[in-house]
């Protein structure tokens, strides 16, 4: 991250855009006309990155329509998964397959060159001998992509991903009660890697953080009690909601560069702009935070692991 940056920025997440996503989301996937009206009103508002996926449904598919050529913006779109590959396919299949995903990506983007593409499974980049990362590299080097990196859900993952020269864009999951990062060593690994972009998703763990005891939590969890902790600090350290709360904390965080925030409404946009002119929290401010919340387990901290049994 910059010197000079005091917080980090709002990146507009689409994975609602495109499709019906997010265990707090009441409204489901907006109309066509409404995605194109928050694409426009977070571009004229300043929003500088747009985050999305082959995997989003039409996400990547409205995005072009509403921004053709994205001008003014800087566009982070995802491989396909390619779950349909392991360590046996044919790694000529597998470069076809990377090929056609980033073909289509362009062509629904409207665009001749991706600005950041990142794998969407972080074990791409070492599997079948890294058939699917030298394809991306090999368009790179084509000019059909700019900017290369990595979608990661673990420390681990991010290390590796870290440790690779090729990645200049890291995403990953972090959020108030997510302490695995600096119990991790990543943040010593990206003090190695300056010219690297971290963008964080999940600073309200799908809205769960934002949505107290209405949301739909996972199995294990005491929603009750964690969100009286975070409705005690919002109050204690003069936030607005336990919303305005988490994205202060994660903003706060000086090895971050971009907090993606996925929104259905222009009412949500509107919020979650207001909420980033706010100042992020001062290092007091995270330290109370930090010993105001409990340690979360990982299977709260991991949406995968939300479905499976107890």
């Amino acid at each position: 991250m910059s010197s000079t940056q005091t917080s980090a920025e709002l990146v507009l997440g689409t994975a609602q855009l495109g499709l019906v996503y997010g265990a707090a989301n009441r409204i489901g996937q907006p109309s066509a006309r409404d995605a194109e009206l928050i694409l426009h009103s977070a571009v004229t508002a300043g929003v500088k990155w747009i985050d999305t996926a082959a995997a989003y449904g039409s996400a990547e598919q409205r995005i072009g329509a509403a921004l053709p050529g994205s001008k003014g913006v800087r566009i982070v779109t995802k491989l396909a998964p390619l779950d349909e590959f392991t360590e046996t396919s044919d790694a000529g299949d597998i470069r076809r397959a990377v090929r056609d995903s980033v073909r289509r990506s362009c062509t629904r983007l409207g665009t001749d060159r991706l600005e950041v593409l990142l794998l969407h499974r972080a074990h791409h980049l070492m599997m079948r001998s890294g058939a699917v990362w030298n394809a991306v590299k090999a368009l790179r080097d084509e000019g059909v992509i700019y900017d290369l990196g990595v979608s990661v859900y673990s420390p681990q993952e991010a290390l590796a991903a870290l440790a690779d020269r090729d990645v200049r864009h890291v995403q990953l999951p972090f959020n108030a009660l997510d302490w695995r990062w600096r119990d991790s060593g990543v943040l010593d690994a990206l003090a190695k890697r300056p010219g690297v972009t971290i963008h964080a998703r999940s600073a309200l763990l799908q809205g769960l953080l934002a949505n107290g005891t209405d949301a739909h939590w996972p199995a294990g969890t005491d929603p009750a009690e964690l969100s009286t902790r975070l409705d005690r600090l919002a109050r204690e350290l003069g936030r607005d909601s336990p919303a305005d709360l988490c994205l202060a904390y994660v903003r706060a965080q000086p090895w971050i560069d971009g907090v993606v925030v996925g929104m259905e409404s222009l009412r949500q946009l509107a919020l979650n702009l207001a909420l980033f002119k706010r100042p992020p929290l001062n290092a007091d401010e995270i330290a109370a935070v930090d010993a105001g919340l409990p340690r979360a387990s990982e299977r709260l901290l991991n949406p995968a692991l939300w479905n499976q049994a107890a």
